[in-house]
């Protein structure tokens, strides 16, 4: 196998600042636009930042079309439902507000309304799906973010469930990334406390996977740079972001879900999403999301406090955070030194810890998160027990896009060892 040689950097445009939500007519009159889907989801729908995007879209002369139906954990059901909005209306540019879901689905309707395809797996990363490469440029798509953690706005990722497979699956290409990120703190002000805390602790989990993630070095050279991956392994300019959302998280995470109200912690936590994105958007993230991907695919019961749902939800960060711990501690191992350094970027105590102790020390930090804003006790605590462990494996192995990225390899053995480990901490 020959090794790589290189790494591409990708990110969308980003622009932040209090109450620059209002721009977003400006910015699509002066792009030309004729005809524009904005996306968001039923509850949005309802808050006054939709008003004040509708407002500034009509205030500057826009046509669009409004698609509130966006599901929240998009299904592939759910993107093929905006696909066709998209295509029977025929736009010619998109402005998503919302969350991950509701920027990943007008990714989706941006794409197959483009490039239209017979099979909706033609794009999905392989093994699950095809894995083409996207033919060509994309539709404008502005995505203002009402939470702060999937990053989804800087990134080329679509993540979705695959329902025959009951787990998540995504598609990723930098041609995906939006044209714009508008990053507006205002926008994340009425998030309760458990929205906040698990959209926070997926941009934890972005940047230490990112952060701890294999080498770039260490990955196979692709045969032709069309096919170089958006998720490409750790290197020396996404290591630079994700440390910098691990600090900014130490320093106003507590704030953010205690203090709703602030506006600078509210602020500060929107950038680390954004900075976390980057970092991911390049690096990649690793087992945590690879096994994260069925614990919320195969949820039975389980709705997450302050969630309005219809049908049972693991929240994205809280799937992906839950396995964090335990795999934390199996990859401590395999660099200790980074392991230890993204541990004091969150916060950790390193006096008179040992290096070799740095996964120990990343879990223990992670976990006393978990406690301080109740975050469940391990998979137990979201309606998993030992005998599911099989079938969650079974859902994990098709992940290469992630789990090649491990910096310590992964097999059917070590996942059921990990999901053991990941049912209760405490």
């Amino acid at each position: 196998m020959e090794k790589e040689i290189g790494f591409e950097m990708a990110a969308s445009n980003i622009r932040f600042g209090r109450g620059i939500t209002a721009e977003i007519g400006m910015d699509l009159k002066d792009l030309g636009v004729e005809k524009a889907m904005l996306l968001t989801d039923s509850n949005i729908a309802k808050l006054s930042m939709m008003k004040t995007v509708t407002q500034s879209l009509e205030d500057e002369g826009v046509d669009y079309v409004l698609y509130d139906q966006v599901r929240v954990e998009p299904t592939d059901k759910s993107l093929k439902d905006a696909i066709s909005f998209a295509i029977n209306n025929k736009v010619d540019s998109f402005v998503a507000l919302g969350g991950g879901s509701v920027i990943d689905t007008a990714k989706a309707a941006n794409l197959y309304s483009t490039y239209p395809a017979d099979d909706f797996l033609l794009y999905v990363n392989a093994p699950i799906g095809k894995g083409k490469p996207i033919p060509g440029p994309i539709k404008p798509l502005f995505a203002i973010p009402t939470t702060a953690g999937t990053g989804s706005e800087t990134t080329g990722v679509i993540i979705f469930d695959l329902e025959e497979m009951r787990a998540k699956t995504g598609i990723a290409s930098r041609i995906l990334k939006p044209t714009l990120g508008i990053v507006d703190p205002l926008n994340t002000l009425s998030m309760p406390p458990m929205v906040t805390a698990s959209t926070a602790l997926d941009i934890l989990t972005h940047a230490v996977e990112s952060y701890t993630a294999i080498e770039y070095t260490n990955r196979p050279r692709p045969e032709r740079p069309i096919y170089r991956p958006a998720y490409q392994g750790a290197n020396p300019i996404s290591d630079m972001w994700a440390i910098k959302a691990m600090e900014i998280m130490a320093e106003y995470f507590f704030t953010a879900v205690e203090e709703p109200g602030n506006e600078k912690a509210r602020g500060m936590m929107a950038l680390a999403a954004a900075f976390a994105g980057v970092g991911f958007g390049n690096a990649g993230v690793s087992l945590p999301h690879g096994m994260s991907y069925p614990v919320s695919g195969m949820v039975r019961e389980y709705i997450a406090p302050d969630y309005i749902s219809e049908h049972p939800i693991i929240p994205h960060g809280i799937s992906v955070a839950l396995n964090a711990p335990a795999v934390f501690r199996f990859t401590g191992p395999s660099n200790p030194k980074r392991h230890m350094e993204a541990a004091e970027a969150l916060g950790a105590d390193t006096r008179g810890i040992k290096e070799s102790e740095g996964g120990e020390l990343l879990a223990d930090t992670m976990i006393s998160y978990f406690k301080r804003f109740n975050i469940p006790n391990g998979l137990k605590d979201v309606g998993y027990t030992e005998a599911d462990i099989p079938k969650l494996v079974e859902g994990t192995l098709p992940q290469h896009r992630v789990t090649k990225l491990s910096p310590r390899p992964a097999g059917p053995d070590e996942l059921a060892g990990l999901f053991r480990d990941a049912m209760q901490y405490w």
